[in-house]
């Protein structure tokens, strides 16, 4: 993680950076009157953004970022350039730099931000030293209106991104449901949360079945991984529950993916993750609001023992589901899951999952699919979060009429509906198992793990959502 302070003037040695917006003069005390003039004409006639002047001591560089429509387009801009920023830093091995910034504090921490998460790395498994990648390691702000408070909160946020990265990226050879229990019983241990973790026997007395029924093809036992974080005086007197699918690898089961389609599957785990961190960044900011995290984690294997088409399987709720598709797994696990959070009395609970490719082939990378269930005004403030944070959300229909695509025949509900309309019938099964308190669905199949790099989410894991989750659990649900 990069190191990042605050300074009243900047060190001699690092390298200095200036940030301007568009519209400003291009006036600075390191400039000479030659640089600004080059500066000046250059932006005006080639639209140039990005310059840089080699002090060979040190370098100068001055970026022009564009003003946008809206000050959340501003910032999602500013982390975009962070992310270049990096790369040109990296590439002239600039360790360390002052950052002198013109841009008001949220401007200028956006940039910031983004240099921190594209500075993020997975380089376990590389053994060929000019391969590993020599992160850029310092950046000393000079800015009156931030403190050390912001730095810290900034700092804090993107170690809980990373966290979920690492856990994300992780192979299922080295990451099993065990493994995965394991990752979050340390977290936990760091940030003080209370944690308890299920295993085999335990998860068979309390009769999870869809747990259980999703682990049969595997040669590893299911976890659940219960975490609370409970401050000394919560502001809700009624607890946030935040749910998340540890799916570590999902062949499809019986229903087996193409080949193609399992190449990222150790990233099915995402929503327990991302889930996860967010309370670990809770904790770690000192934030006033209980909340309860529960994740049921295995994988989905074809083995002979596994669960197949035409079962009946009896969910921890008593409610029996007539088994359609093996593929649709994710929403096994889940509704033992959001079933078991009852006990617990939640004012809301929201899960996070990459539960269906219907929801990344709707709207694509760009964001995550949501529905609710007795919970539009919590929507409503999450998907401003989600605008905030430039994590943004696509609200579906949930019309009753959805509620036919589920009905079984043969038993209470089935889990998969028709071919069309397939996130939305994913939230419907899930609704039938929370039907007693605010419901929040997040579908993040399309952005938690990019196949190419991606400006400052990179290449893999992303652990998008968390800064989304962060930014309404304080401007929003504590307020509440």
């Amino acid at each position: 993680m990069i190191t990042i302070d605050k300074l009243l003037s900047p060190k001699k040695e690092f390298s200095n950076v200036i940030l301007f917006d568009e519209n400003d003069s291009f006036n600075h005390l390191l400039l000479n009157q030659d640089q600004e003039a080059y500066i000046n004409n250059e932006h005006k006639e080639n639209k140039r953004t990005f310059f840089t002047f080699n002090h060979l001591s040190h370098w100068l560089i001055v970026i022009i970022y564009p003003v946008k429509k809206t000050a959340h387009q501003t910032n999602e801009e500013l982390r975009k350039i962070g992310a270049m920023a990096l790369d040109f830093f990296d590439r002239e091995h600039i360790k360390n730099i002052n950052l002198l910034s013109n841009a008001s504090k949220e401007e200028t921490l956006s940039f910031v931000e983004g240099v921190c998460l594209a500075s993020y790395c997975f380089d376990n498994y590389k053994t060929d030293p000019s391969r590993l990648i020599h992160p850029f390691d310092h950046i000393s702000i000079i800015h009156n209106d931030i403190g050390i408070d912001d730095i810290n909160h900034l700092r804090i946020v993107c170690e809980a991104i990373e966290k979920c990265k690492d856990l994300v990226n992780e192979p299922v050879c080295t990451l099993n449901a065990e493994g995965l229990a394991a990752a979050f019983v340390n977290m936990s241990q760091e940030a003080n949360i209370r944690v308890e973790v299920l295993n085999k026997e335990e998860i068979e007395k309390l009769q999870m079945g869809g747990l259980l029924a999703v682990n049969k093809g595997s040669i590893d036992p299911p976890t659940f991984t219960i975490m609370e974080y409970k401050p000394s005086n919560p502001l809700n007197n009624q607890p946030l529950a935040l749910v998340g699918k540890g799916l570590v690898y999902d062949t499809g089961g019986l229903n087996i993916k193409p080949g193609d389609y399992m190449n990222d599957m150790k990233s099915d785990m995402a929503g327990a993750a991302t889930m996860a961190s967010v309370i670990y960044a809770t904790a770690r900011l000192n934030l006033p609001i209980h909340i309860i995290g529960l994740f049921p984690a295995t994988d989905n294997r074809p083995c002979g023992n596994a669960f197949a088409s035409g079962d009946i399987v009896n969910m921890y709720d008593g409610t029996n589901v007539e088994v359609v598709n093996t593929d649709a797994e994710g929403r096994m696990i889940l509704a033992d899951a959001l079933a078991y959070a009852k006990q617990f009395n939640p004012s809301l609970i929201i899960d996070a999952a990459t539960l269906t490719g219907a929801a990344s082939r709707a709207i694509g990378p760009f964001g995550i699919c949501a529905i609710e269930n007795h919970a539009g005004m919590y929507l409503g403030d999450l998907k401003q979060a989600g605008k905030d944070v430039y994590e943004r959300i696509a609200e579906f229909p949930f019309w009753e009429e959805y509620d036919e695509l589920i009905k079984s025949e043969i038993a209470d509900i089935k889990n998969s509906g028709e071919s069309y309309a397939g996130m939305i019938t994913a939230g419907k099964f899930l609704s039938h198992f929370t039907s007693e308190y605010p419901f929040i669905h997040l579908d993040i199949a399309g952005v938690a793990f990019n196949e190419k790099k991606k400006s400052y989410m990179g290449y893999g894991a992303t652990g998008f959502g968390i800064r989304l989750m962060i930014k309404f659990i304080e401007k929003y649900f504590i307020q509440k």
